[in-house]
């Protein structure tokens, strides 16, 4: 296959050859060999890698599967999710690392599985299994709960750093949360009401305390450690401060506590929405490079569950198909360059994780590619997406979607068709050096 004529992230054009499953040349005028792509200046970014996604298999199917959020990942120019280990029964053994990779062959696109910890946590045979990355280690419950102590956080991150293996952290501290924020008795006080006060509960304080708490067990045990979904400004900074790596979810990029009053209890999520001001301060480190990495922490639950008042209403919102398209109209409108773009949901990516193979077009990496056409956004609609939960929080909002979406050289989506494709684990390919 030769993608003719492509404009890079950084602006040039060139034609891009693949071979089989890698990408084999990058240049001008290149021989084609198979399929030719006329990509016409059309923008090719390798695909994204979302580091943070919940498929809900095993356990919660209502909910999404692994066939379904696939498909919404490469309708988004997403080529490689790395799912997180709150199912049911949660991934914290080796037994159960292979009930969620049963689930994962059902997966289009590939594939990490993270390890997880629990109060009780014994992980046996865990660190032999081929995990992407041990997280998302809670702090503090959310979905599943799975919120540890501090002295379970200390062995986890010391055992992990023995196995060479990355620990991602959701970093909330429960003690600096504000009960009284909450509202009182048992009645509802309307959706949105209910939401906002989810925002003043979870305080950007309990996020900050925990993100420079991380960082101290990171350099206590010389360990990689990744901060999950930052949704402060001082929360990324703090995390660059300590040297762990961070990343921000779209819904706090884009999203703000303004939209609650639309959005009511859809917008409930842990970390929670923050200000308007938080939310402008967070999106300039985007910018500016004090963050590594967006996830989506793809976290869907029907409409029925999210309708529900305080505290019945689960947290957590959908964004693999959105991802991507927002971070690209973004670029398309002047607020940030497709290079950062690419970087943050690729290349740095790659890097942090260390998937050697994937996040940059270059010869010799896995040809994980998404063309597209950067001057024709189209608005949102939860409808048309592919996630089974049915619904988006970014509802009329514009993206810019894939054209075409490549895993390792085999076209997976194109012009709204899904191909017969079977995504594998990054971890097990044996190509990958590091397990």
């Amino acid at each position: 296959m030769l993608f003719r004529n492509a404009r890079l992230a950084d602006g040039r054009v060139r034609d891009v050859r693949v071979d089989g499953e890698t990408i084999d040349a990058v240049g001008e005028d290149l021989d084609a060999d198979g399929e030719v792509v006329e990509a016409d200046e059309r923008l090719l970014l390798p695909g994204m890698i979302d580091a943070h996604v919940h498929f809900r298999e095993p356990g919660f199917s209502h909910k999404e599967t692994w066939a379904t959020g696939s498909r919404s990942a490469a309708a988004g120019g997403v080529t490689t999710v790395v799912d997180q280990p709150n199912t049911d029964p949660p991934t914290i053994d080796g037994a159960g690392f292979d009930r969620k990779a049963d689930r994962a062959a059902a997966s289009l696109v590939d594939y990490g599985i993270d390890g997880g910890v629990t109060a009780e946590w014994a992980p046996g045979e865990l660190f032999e299994r081929p995990m992407a990355a041990l997280g998302e280690v809670f702090l503090a419950d959310s979905t599943g709960e799975m919120g540890i102590d501090a002295d379970r956080f200390e062995t986890a991150v010391e055992r992990a750093a023995a196995a060479d293996v990355t620990v991602t952290v959701h970093a909330e501290d429960a003690a600096l949360f504000d009960d009284d924020a909450l509202p009182a008795g048992d009645g509802p006080t309307g959706r949105a009401a209910d939401a906002d006060a989810w925002s003043a509960y979870r305080t950007a304080e309990a996020e900050l305390a925990a993100v420079e708490r991380a960082g101290e067990v990171a350099r206590r045990h010389d360990a990689d450690v990744h901060v999950a979904h930052t949704s402060t400004p001082e929360g990324a900074d703090a995390a660059a401060d300590a040297g762990t790596t961070c990343e921000a979810t779209p819904h706090h990029l884009f999203l703000s506590r303004a939209d609650l009053a639309e959005l009511g209890t859809y917008g409930r999520m842990n970390p929670p929405l923050r200000s308007e001001s938080r939310r402008a301060a967070l999106f300039e480190r985007l910018v500016d490079g004090t963050i590594d990495v967006v996830a989506t922490d793809h976290a869907p639950h029907t409409r029925a569950e999210k309708e529900a008042a305080l505290p019945a209403a689960p947290s957590g919102v959908p964004g693999v198909e959105t991802a991507l398209p927002l971070l690209l109209e973004a670029a398309r409108t002047g607020e940030l360059s497709y290079e950062r773009v690419r970087d943050v949901t690729a290349a740095n990516v790659a890097e942090v994780f260390d998937f050697p193979r994937k996040g940059r077009i270059e010869p010799g990496r896995d040809a994980d590619l998404v063309l597209v056409d950067e001057t024709d956004p189209e608005p949102i609609h939860g409808e048309k997406l592919h996630s089974r939960c049915g619904w988006t929080p970014f509802e009329g909002r514009r993206g810019v979607f894939p054209d075409l979406t490549t895993v390792r050289g085999t076209v997976v989506y194109r012009d709204g068709e899904f191909a017969d494709a079977q995504g594998r684990n990054v971890r097990a390919s044996a190509a990958d050096g590091r397990h």
